[in-house]
């Protein structure tokens, strides 16, 4: 909990008689907005050098970066590569559900378990970045009734709200990768071809379109709304806030991640792609963004598909 100001403070907010660091540190915990963005900067830098070295290890078992999807190759000799670490050995679990992931012998459980870990990383790195102006906005609101004496919850019980919701849809895209990879026969690490790959790009890119997602960025564009007149003032409602968030985001980006299927699920190149893309889409005004990038990933699945079937 953030410890109300008001009047309570001796110094009004000098702290002459703290030495500099102290007075730095001070000041940081009155006003808690950029440690907070620092605190989301720090949980998606650990994810993103989680995948980083992830695959990292996929391109050195697999002698290649060619199974990490298009663009890796000019990538794949700065991946940094840490045999033992944890990344290696969720990695190694990847690749040995092989081709036939649900009935690879007593390989099921720990494939689900990696596969799992990878998609949570994923969206960590991904969605905490694009989340850092709701958590702002909520820092904010928080500071303000701090001020007023009033009872605040950490951001940090938000994120967490937040990001428990991208963990159970870490579930789900676990499950449709399997199945997946049950019916085409691929590596779990393999990007998704042919008709597949084209209905996925193609749904991905019609839902861009629809009301449902314009709904969903809406809310996402604009939280102080959502945060304001749902303000709670206990861990508990916090949580469920940060979950009704999580949910909105969800229902904007789900397609978007799904893409990674048809790109190869440890593709980074096309991680930080749309990174960037859900970012301005989210930041920006207007459907424009939305609807561009739903046009050219449409085209795209459409592409594939003819291309299978001709």
């Amino acid at each position: 909990m953030f410890t109300p100001r008001g009047n309570r403070d001796p110094l009004d907010g000098r702290f002459d008689q703290l030495d500099r660091p102290g007075r730095a540190i001070a000041s940081l915990a009155r006003r808690p907005v950029w440690p907070v963005l620092a605190m989301v900067a720090l949980t998606a830098g650990i994810a993103w050098w989680f995948l980083l070295s992830m695959a990292g290890s996929i391109a050195g078992i697999e002698g290649s970066a060619r199974p990490l999807g298009p663009g890796m190759s000019l990538f794949a000799r700065f991946l940094p590569v840490d045999p033992g670490s944890f990344a290696a050995i969720i990695a190694d679990l990847c690749l040995s559900g092989g081709s036939s992931p649900m009935t690879a012998d007593g390989s099921f459980l720990s494939l689900a378990f990696a596969l799992f870990v990878m998609w949570f990383a994923m969206s960590a790195a991904m969605m905490l970045p694009v989340a850092a102006p709701m958590i702002r906005t909520y820092a904010e609101i928080a500071d303000t009734a701090a001020g007023r004496g009033d009872p605040v919850v950490h951001p940090a019980v938000l994120a967490a709200g937040y990001l428990f919701v991208w963990a159970l849809a870490a579930m789900l895209f676990t499950i449709v990768q399997m199945l997946i990879g049950t019916f085409t026969g691929a590596s779990v690490t393999a990007p998704v071809r042919g008709v597949i790959a084209g209905i996925i790009l193609l749904g991905a890119g019609a839902y861009q379109f629809t009301s449902l997602k314009q709904a969903c960025l809406n809310k996402c564009r604009n939280p102080f709304t959502t945060l304001f007149s749902r303000w709670q003032t206990n861990a508990r409602g916090v949580f469920r806030l940060g979950m009704e968030q999580g949910v909105w985001c969800l229902g904007c980006c789900w397609a978007l991640m799904l893409i990674m299927l048809a790109v190869g699920s440890m593709n980074v190149v096309w991680m930080a792609a749309l990174t960037v893309f859900t970012f301005l889409e989210k930041t920006g005004a207007g459907r424009v963004t939305t609807q561009a990038g739903g046009a050219i990933v449409s085209l795209w699945g459409v592409a594939l598909i003819w291309g299978a079937l001709t």
